[in-house]
């Protein structure tokens, strides 16, 4: 089957798969969107124009934008804004801007996304027992949640399309259940309420902010086009859709059977169940809203990955805990997304205290996926009138909602943007600092030095070093070697090896690329490897290099067998020992005020994480990390003075 094929196919797996992946954030929305809508008395014109301005908005913000156009720019089947960032970043050096920006506000929001889930799910135990302290509970949870993850989602990741299946199913019950009591709800698909509600009522417009929470998830929908398929989520967004649209109509009937009365803290969504069914629709929304967090820290973990491979990330530890393609843990990722969801709970305490802060930073996502994706239509060759159709329509759309959710940045939003800002900062320091790496370090062409490898492998008075020696470089032209890595073998302390390995890995804008190849630079004494890996590949050198060697051997193209005398009647494999350069600021500098701050912050934040043979899967029982000056700019014009 072809991948193109692969990517469109729909099967009845699949679609249960969508149902537990994907829709977690979008279908645990009705929990709180009307709560936040109708904050007060109950007013028949806000409950009309509120359930048409969802209907609509799920409706061209989800639907039209999301499942019909965006899930066409996929990269080799993968989704998500790092992905379609890959596939436009080619054409545009500023397009680094929308993709950090984008990337940053994503993560930002799935630090609020789990604890008002949770906190929508569990606060409905308050209408059995009144004086229940919900916030231990809800930190219970989230923590539960997140010790889980380093043992990987597989086995609970089958239960969650069958549960996300019964949770929607729940949702049109309920929902019908009142329309039938007050089918003059229906009258609210007209948009001319909505338009009612956003001109003529006072402050309505504001409303949008309330609104939006409707169609958070979108975005996560995007995000995950990899492990279900593009023909999976369109159909199973049909039924989504409608289950969505019947609970919210419904709650719109209960709202209109009670206008004129406050609601005092109760929740719309708890007040369509009846009394005998609360505690087990508290129970199901409960793990619904698990089951959301989970599929947001999922993606948390898939976007860090990715943006590593960018360049965009420090180069953190990341483990796979099952077999599963694409799925990983990153601990200090799971460790960040668990302080930060804690710290929201503690300080909100309550979900519609926390609403004032969700929504903001996805806001930003969403116009940033619009910018790259206009990007993205015109390298199709798409119309220009129907490009400028788009970005009118969505550019008005999404800046609406901008401008409606900043009203909650005093109230919260500031705790959203905070997150984002640092993220971006993270980012902005990794990508900058990567070039200014690059533009220093110094590139020497390896051929005058081949020779000289040779004939140091040949001196037997210098102590053999390793019989294979294996250099991580960063040359992209397998002409090239860096100097410190001449500098290293000849100078530092001569490193004597039987065989040379000089190995580089290019990350390529397509996810799962998996290919390598082999240069013999001299025959059965300098060989360089370079692998072709995937934004999505796991960076598992040491297992990669060992196939590869495999496959020479098989081929009768490198004798790995130890050169010492004894060992080699015995057949016995050479060592393998791996050098790895770790940069260091040399204080020998004098350069930009901007540039040096960059690189400070780089090195700052680098002393906490793991060094990089951790990340690239080295074993560490063979490897040697040294650590090289990086001199930005020598210090040209020394004041020193001789005196007798």
């Amino acid at each position: 089957m072809d991948s193109k094929h692969q990517h469109t196919a729909i099967s009845t797996a699949g679609l249960l798969i969508a149902l537990g992946i994907i829709y977690g954030d979008i279908g645990t929305s009705p929990l709180y969107v009307m709560k936040a809508v109708v904050p007060g008395i109950i007013d028949p014109v806000l409950v009309y124009g509120g359930i048409s301005c969802v209907l609509w908005t799920l409706t061209l913000q989800t639907t039209i934008k999301y499942v019909l156009l965006t899930l066409n720019a996929d990269n080799n089947g993968e989704g998500g804004i790092f992905s379609l960032y890959a596939l436009v970043r080619r054409r545009a050096g500023w397009l680094t801007v929308p993709a950090i920006v984008g990337g940053a506000a994503l993560l930002a929001d799935g630090v609020i996304t789990p604890p008002i889930s949770v906190s929508s799910a569990v606060e409905g135990l308050e209408a059995i027992y009144p004086n229940i302290p919900t916030v231990p509970i809800v930190i219970g949870i989230l923590l539960l949640l997140f010790l889980l993850q380093s043992f990987g989602t597989q086995i609970v990741g089958k239960a969650f399309g069958p549960i996300m299946l019964l949770w929607f199913s729940m949702l049109a019950v309920l929902g019908v259940s009142w329309i039938v009591q007050h089918p003059g709800i229906l009258q609210a698909a007209n948009p001319y309420y909505a338009y009612d509600l956003l001109v003529n009522y006072p402050g309505g417009f504001w409303l949008l902010g309330a609104v939006f929470l409707c169609t958070t998830g979108a975005e996560a929908l995007y995000s995950d086009l990899g492990h279900c398929g593009k023909g999976n989520i369109r159909i199973s967004w049909t039924f989504v859709k409608l289950c969505l649209l019947l609970n919210y109509f419904g709650q719109g009937a209960w709202l209109l059977e009670h206008q004129g009365q406050q609601l005092n803290g109760r929740n719309p969504f708890y007040e369509l169940m009846p009394h005998w069914f609360l505690i087990i629709g508290i129970g199901i929304a409960t793990i619904a809203a698990v089951i959301a967090s989970q599929a947001l820290i999922t993606g948390s973990f898939t976007l860090v990955a990715e943006a590593i491979r960018l360049n965009m990330w420090p180069k953190v530890k990341l483990n796979y805990p099952t077999d599963v393609k694409g799925q990983l843990f990153v601990p200090s990722m799971n460790r960040l997304l668990l302080f930060g969801c804690i710290g929201v709970v503690l300080y909100f305490q309550r979900s519609e205290h926390m609403e004032a802060a969700y929504g903001l930073a996805i806001t930003l996502t969403m116009l940033m996926t619009t910018l790259l994706l206009t990007v993205w239509l015109r390298s199709k060759r798409v119309p220009m009138a129907a490009i400028a159709l788009f970005v009118l329509l969505y550019g008005s759309i999404e800046g609406s909602f901008l401008i409606a959710n900043l009203i909650k940045f005093p109230h919260g939003g500031w705790v959203s943007l905070a997150i984002g800002a640092a993220l971006v900062s993270v980012m902005y320091v990794w990508l900058r600092a990567f070039y200014i790496k690059k533009r220093l370090t110094e590139f020497v062409k390896i051929e005058p030095y081949i020779e000289s490898l040779k004939n140091l492998s040949d001196d037997e008075s210098i102590p053999k070093y390793s019989t294979h020696l294996v250099f991580m470089t960063s040359a992209e032209r397998a002409s090239e070697i860096e100097s410190k890595i001449i500098y290293s073998i000849f100078q530092k302390r001569p490193k004597r090896a039987d065989i040379y390995w000089f190995v580089h890995v290019d990350t390529t804008d397509e996810p799962y690329t998996m290919e390598y190849k082999v240069s013999e630079l001299a025959k059965d004494d300098v060989f360089r490897i370079t692998f072709r890996l995937g934004f999505r590949v796991e960076q598992r050198i040491n297992l990669y290099f060992r196939k590869v060697v495999e496959d020479l051997v098989r081929n009768k193209e490198v004798d790995i067998t130890s050169r010492y005398e004894s060992l080699s009647k015995q057949h016995v494999t050479g060592d393998f020992r791996f050098v790895v350069l770790e940069k260091y600021l040399s204080v020998d500098n004098d350069f930009p005020t901007m540039e040096k701050l960059v690189m400070q912050a780089y090195f700052y934040i680098k002393q906490f994480i793991a060094s990089e043979d951790k990340y690239f899967g080295l074993d560490t029982s063979s490897v040697k990390v040294e650590k090289v000056p990086l001199v930005i700019a020598p210090v040209r014009d020394v004041a020193l003075k001789r005196i007798s």
